[in-house]
């Protein structure tokens, strides 16, 4: 529930329920006592065979589902009935609250039965349709989230929605039976205000989203001037909603919203440190991911970071892991070493990135999408219920057994105490009750002092106690994991991988060559197995050997820049050369050739009332916001206009947005930066498996300087295809045994140069 729309309130269908029917609502419909004699269904119902795990997690509910398709939808039409869409992911902890509480109740079960055709979703699958009715139900009631709860007609037209709703009224939140039974009567005694008033709000969008019949420039100079106008009130906006004490932006929850960091690390790198804002967007973007990673919300234990924070000083999680999360928070992390040169940062990333490489990765190299929140209690009895965060909390006294010696300097340091550290108040299952989190309260200087150690012998006691709950956790029944293997998120994990292995942290040095092998034989999966008939043309999910659907424009855009990323990291030119063709495949099938920008979906697709754009950077960053800096990548690296036009024309695509709520859309700001900068081509000439290659490259990537890329050449024509495009490479030489760099700009490249600390000054200049 991390997104809200500005402006946006409650109106439309849900005044609709209230003024209009509530006298119906006092007298009440049929009981659900009444209704539980109705009939039972056979078990399993029709999701016994989906692909999904989320679909496969209702198989055996009393609820009629069916998938989202043709065969749904015409049921709906022939039985004149409404849809009601539930939409959600298997990890999610309150879609299995909602699915307990609701979905296997017979009563509630034998309503929907009987007034709804029942569709059930994976919006991890299916994020087309989640977009469109998630933006729905936004624009009703000012927020959004999953569980994902729509009433739709048989046309799929939405007229109610919400997401969470419990199975019976609680203050002023009203409970499933009621909404159900209001809605039937709508349906039944005035149809046609409650469709009105879903399609005035459905007609409000469509205006919101219509692509616009005047094209777009490309020119960089029209962006220069809104570019620094967006740039410095997004900052400001940052500025003004940091949490001083506590790191992060605004109170709780808390999400880990990367592309908030990432665009304080470009606005520290275009100001220089040696300015009061670059050095105040330092601050920013290190002392949350500092605070981050001593909450509770960063798994001590086993590594990785949970899905946000409750509370509002990171301590208690909602305690699934997302890969989107891993691996975008490990960029972060490895930022904000390249930017401080503190240590601790490096640490925290090579803690997430193992532990994505031991709990969520396939044997043939993709990886698996998430981690439940729930999981069963240790010496959980037959049939007991799952719990969330039971795999992660620890009882005092179970934890005081565990660590021995260790107990009280690790019980300390974490905050942990015999009654439990959760408060009650962001507690509301009571599942956490005299449970601790451990979240580091107090640096580990100010542990060595109260328990009169150094800061070495703390430290060695603080890794035993971790190493002794690892041992005792793994014991316990692990969360359920989504084997899902989706594509979008594996490219963002290649992108992380790929950074990793170019990273000159010592803690990641040791590991450099495990996350670049990891990171080439994830790009090897998607080629063979993420592919549809191995072309160019990607599929959203495989799992267990069964390819998805078409991917989305997503799919596209966080697969090419890993791609990118990996081809900088390894030099390899066939990553460089897939993304090139990926990219054509996407602009193929979902640029807006008129307008620029890429809507989320091919057209075509009767289902999808709305062809959206994406326009915010939340949990992910759009995939345009993602495609503008592919675009203004590639056509920097292989000197091609086309791209780098059709890269800033997807950034004026979405100027109205960025320059209305410009902190709506930090990952576009830098794209937008880019696309008003000048970039500089770096070319390495050499044998990439040379010393002298890799110091010049570790320099390239290193140096304070603007936007660059970098290319290799072998200096002798090897590579046919690169020369191709960039016939410059032709002409570029580097004795045996060397390696040389040429800086290019404007087409004119300068003499080369094959000291490393030569480079950092020639960019440092050119900065």
């Amino acid at each position: 529930m991390e997104r809200r729309l500005a402006g946006a309130g409650r109106g439309g269908t849900y005044a609709y329920l209230r003024r209009e029917k509530l006298d119906f609502l006092r007298r009440g419909f049929a009981t659900r006592e009444k209704l539980s004699e109705g009939r039972r269904l056979p078990m399993p119902n029709a999701l016994l065979n989906a692909t999904s795990p989320y679909l496969q997690q209702h198989a055996d509910n009393p609820v009629d589902w069916m998938e989202w398709g043709d065969t749904a939808f015409a049921r709906a039409r022939a039985e004149d009935k409404p849809i009601f869409l539930s939409i959600g992911y298997s990890t999610c902890h309150w879609c299995h609250v909602m699915a307990h509480e609701s979905f296997e109740d017979e009563g509630i079960a034998a309503q929907l039965n009987a007034d709804f055709v029942c569709v059930k979703l994976d919006r991890e699958e299916r994020p087309d349709v989640d977009k469109v009715y998630m933006t729905y139900v936004q624009a009703l009631t000012g927020h959004g989230g999953w569980p994902l709860s729509v009433w739709l007609t048989p046309d799929l037209k939405p007229m109610f929605g919400g997401t969470y709703f419990p199975p019976q009224d609680r203050g002023e939140r009203p409970g499933l039976p009621k909404v159900l039974g209001t809605l039937i009567q709508g349906w039944r005694d005035d149809r046609t205000k409650l469709i009105e008033e879903g399609d005035r709000i459905l007609e409000r969008l469509r205006e919101h989203y219509a692509p616009s019949a005047e094209a777009v420039s490309d020119g960089a100079e029209d962006l220069i001037e809104p570019a620094g106008d967006a740039f410095e009130r997004a900052y400001q906006y940052l500025y003004e909603n940091y949490d001083e004490q506590l790191g992060g932006f605004g109170g709780a929850p808390k999400f880990p919203r990367s592309s908030n960091l990432n665009f304080l690390w470009r606005c520290a790198q275009v100001q220089g440190l040696e300015s009061e804002t670059g050095l105040e967007a330092l601050r920013m973007a290190t002392g949350t991911l500092a605070k981050m990673a001593s909450g509770g919300i960063h798994d001590h234990v086993g590594g990785g970071f949970h899905r946000y924070a409750v509370d509002d000083a990171w301590i208690v999680p909602h305690f699934e892991k997302m890969l989107y999360d891993q691996a975008q928070i490990a960029v972060n992390y490895l930022d904000g070493y390249a930017a401080s040169q503190n240590e601790a940062m490096a640490w925290t990333a090579r803690g997430v990135l193992d532990y994505v490489l031991r709990d969520l990765r396939h044997a043939a190299g993709g990886f698996f999408s998430a981690e439940d929140a729930d999981s069963l209690p240790p010496g959980a009895a037959p049939g007991e219920a799952k719990v969330e965060g039971a795999y992660y909390v620890w009882p005092y006294a179970e934890a005081k057994a565990v660590l021995g010696d260790a107990a009280s300097v690790v019980l300390d340091h974490f905050g942990a105490s015999e009654s439990g550290n959760v408060p009650p108040q962001i507690d509301p299952h009571g599942d956490l009750r005299g449970k601790n989190v451990l979240a580091a309260v107090r640096p580990i200087g100010a542990t060595a002092t109260h328990h009169g150690l150094s800061v070495d012998e703390a430290a060695a006691r603080l890794a035993v106690g971790l190493e002794r709950l690892a041992a005792a956790r793994a014991l316990r029944v692990r969360p359920h994991r989504d084997e899902k293997i989706i594509t979008a998120w594996n490219g963002l994990t290649i992108s992380a991988l790929a950074r990793a292995a170019t990273c000159s942290a010592g803690c990641i040095a040791e590991r450099r060559a495990d996350y670049r092998a990891a990171a080439v034989k994830a790009a090897e999966f998607a080629q063979r197995e993420l592919t549809l008939d191995g072309g160019d043309r990607l599929r959203r999910a495989w799992r267990d050997g069964r390819g998805g659907g078409e991917g989305f424009a997503e799919d596209y855009a966080f697969l090419i820049a890993g791609l990118l990323d990996l081809y900088e990291a390894t030099f390899d030119g066939r990553w460089l050369q897939w993304a090139d063709r990926l990219q054509s495949t996407m602009d193929a099938g979902f640029a807006d050739a008129t307008s620029g920008g890429f809507f989320n979906t091919r057209e075509g697709d009767a289902s999808i009332l709305l062809r959206l754009k994406d326009d915010y950077d939340g949990a992910e960053p759009s995939p345009n916001s993602v495609a503008a800096m592919n675009l203004l990548r590639l056509g920097a690296m292989l000197h091609d206009d086309g791209r780098l036009a059709a890269g800033r024309r997807t950034v004026a695509a979405l100027r109205g947005q960025w320059e209305r709520v410009p902190q709506a859309m930090p990952e576009m700001l830098c794209a937008l930066e880019r696309a008003v900068s000048s970039i500089r081509q770096i070319v390495i000439v050499g044998d990439p498996a040379t010393p002298a290659f890799a110091e010049l490259a570790a320099m390239a990537r290193l140096a304070p300087g603007g936007p660059r890329v970098l290319l290799a050449s072998d200096g002798a024509g090897g590579d046919a295809w690169l020369t191709e495009r960039v016939p410059e490479l032709a002409t570029m030489r580097a004795e045996a045994g060397r390696a040389v760099v040429y800086m290019c700009h404007n087409e004119t490249c300068s003499p080369a140069i094959d000291d490393p600390e030569l480079l950092r000054d020639a960019m440092v200049v050119a900065r």
